[in-house]
């Protein structure tokens, strides 16, 4: 099937890069079509439920990658609308100047980006209000200059989490407000007012939000977009191939498997990827032809390469008093992001996680076996639990990388050791602590909902760096507006962009990256 519309503009995909470039570029008018592999997330019960999301994984992608060694393993990615913001954790932080320049860590070097902290400043200060965060600038010491405050106040933090707050701040330490994307109107004492959206439940930490409250791609910038007639959207369209003209200088054809298994072909002026780092990494491997034999935009034998994906532990401490907080992500802590007093190289950042429940613990209990043995029942263990996440960078590395095999078939090569000393040292500076934070000193409990032990290379919330932008074209697969350097009509608007990660959430820059690519298309479509 021909579509028989021709669009200014094709964007495929719709998550934190995708669907926000499509909220920018709608008011121009301009023809917009977007696609979409997934359709809408089903609003039902099981979305709150963590036996189905954390346990079954009922609304993970029913499908397989390899390893380096060919092994299958189950990454951690949703097909709908709106992507992979439909659960994440809404923690939108910015990265901080210095993650634009190069920073020395233990493992290696973190290389510059070609644009600088203050060119994407002011675009940051747009995404947080477009999704909805709170938060307070001038909290966290080591922020950037910002230009604008935070549009909706700090999440106020519950009982036992100001008195986590205090107790940090007792020991020299500055703890601030976490950068969160809810729409949520607070009272007085902090409680979700008669109005407002969000509800201040504990569902919000990788979990779908059944009353729209957490702010995701698909609520605050897809379904903005489709309110205007120039603006389409098709869904289970999963697009397999792009195909060029005879010069190999345009994209030409996006060619799409739909859910009824026939094949449709779309064609626009400009075609926008944004399927996420190895989805992204992927379309382009596999559309190899004549003029492009190693893949569009791969001239430069980078696409695929410098695969990221955070070093990260998610930590449960056990409380001495209960821990009776609903929302518990409301505080972060980033002494120690660019060294410590012991050490001269990044250790990275800790943020507070959704709250564990009981069903959440019970799927993680076989998995400490060797590590700990809780000497309490599941549910007191939960109503004692507070749930640490901490990041630390991911450098880089040419062999870190995606490629396809002879079938088509995604194989994931990741050196899983690759800078974790910083990482080791900040989870020793959390341990540390925990008796002087009302803690038992002898519970911090690794568990998995998001680390995934066992296949950690599953974990790619934060996939980053395979399509990465720069100045030079043998080194980098797109110029500083993410343009692929090879071809005139070919941008790449999610992580795939980013030439390093630093240590924070990579959504908020994704979404300020696809604002400031979205000006520069605008003024190329007029």
């Amino acid at each position: 099937m021909a579509d028989d519309q021709h669009y200014d503009v094709i964007i495929i995909g719709t998550g934190a890069g995708g669907g926000t470039l499509a909220h920018r570029l709608a008011p121009t008018g301009k023809r917009v079509l977007i696609l979409e592999r997934g359709g809408y997330l089903p609003r039902e019960r099981d979305n709150w439920e963590s036996t189905a999301v954390f346990v079954k994984g009922k609304y993970r992608a029913p499908e397989f990658w390899y390893d380096k060694h060919g092994e299958q393993f189950p990454p951690e990615v949703n097909y709908y609308v709106g992507g992979n913001t439909k659960f994440y954790g809404a923690a939108l932080f910015r990265l901080r100047p210095e993650d634009f320049g190069e920073l020395r860590h233990h493992g290696g070097i973190s290389p510059a980006w070609p644009i600088g902290y203050d060119d994407l400043e002011p675009y940051y200060t747009q995404a947080e209000h477009l999704y909805l965060v709170h938060g307070h600038h001038g909290e966290d010491p080591g922020e950037g200059p910002v230009s604008a405050q935070y549009a909706h106040p700090p999440v106020q933090h519950e009982p036992r989490i100001q008195q986590l707050s205090d107790d940090l701040e007792k020991h020299g330490l500055h703890p601030f407000h976490l950068p969160i994307g809810v729409n949520l109107t607070q009272d007085a004492n902090g409680g979700a007012t008669h109005g407002s959206v969000c509800i201040r439940c504990n569902r919000v930490d990788g979990f779908p939000c059944l009353v729209r409250g957490k702010a995701d791609a698909q609520v605050i910038c897809v379904e903005p977009a489709l309110e205007h007639d120039n603006v389409r959207m098709v869904t289970g369209a999963n697009v397999r191939k792009l195909e060029t003209d005879d010069t190999g200088r345009a994209v030409t054809g996006v060619v799409a498997e739909l859910e009824d298994g026939s094949e449709a072909r779309f064609h626009g002026d400009i075609v926008v990827v944004a399927c996420g780092a190895v989805n992204s990494a992927a379309l382009l491997l596999r559309s190899a032809n004549d003029r492009h034999p190693s893949g569009l935009a791969n001239s430069s034998d980078t696409v695929g390469r410098h695969y990221m994906r955070h070093n990260n532990l998610a930590l449960m401490a056990v409380s001495k008093e209960p821990n009776n907080t609903q929302f518990q992500k409301t505080l972060a802590l980033n002494d120690w992001y660019l060294g410590a007093d012991d050490w001269e190289f990044p250790l990275g950042g800790i943020q507070m996680l959704g709250k564990s429940d009981t069903d959440q613990i019970k799927g993680e209990a076989p998995r400490w076996a060797g590590l700990a043995s809780p000497d309490m029942p599941f549910e007191v263990l939960a109503h004692h639990a507070v749930d640490f996440w901490l990041c630390g960078e991911d450098l880089p590395q040419p062999d870190n990388r995606v490629t396809l095999d002879g079938n088509g078939d995604i194989h994931l090569a990741l050196d899983e050791k690759n800078n974790i000393e910083g990482l080791k040292r900040l989870q020793h500076k959390l341990r540390g602590m925990l008796g002087k934070l009302g803690m038992h000193p002898h519970h911090l409990l690794p568990h998995s909902l998001y680390l995934h032990k066992g296949m950690p290379i599953g974990a790619t919330a934060h996939q980053a760096g395979t399509v990465r932008f720069g100045t030079d074209p043998q080194t980098s697969a797109l110029d500083v507006n993410c343009k692929a350097h090879d071809l005139d009509n070919l941008y790449v608007v999610d992580t795939s962009f980013f030439p390093s990660i630093g240590a924070v959430n990579p959504s908020l820059t994704a979404i300020a990256n696809a604002l400031r690519v979205g000006d520069h298309i605008t003024e190329r479509i007029r």
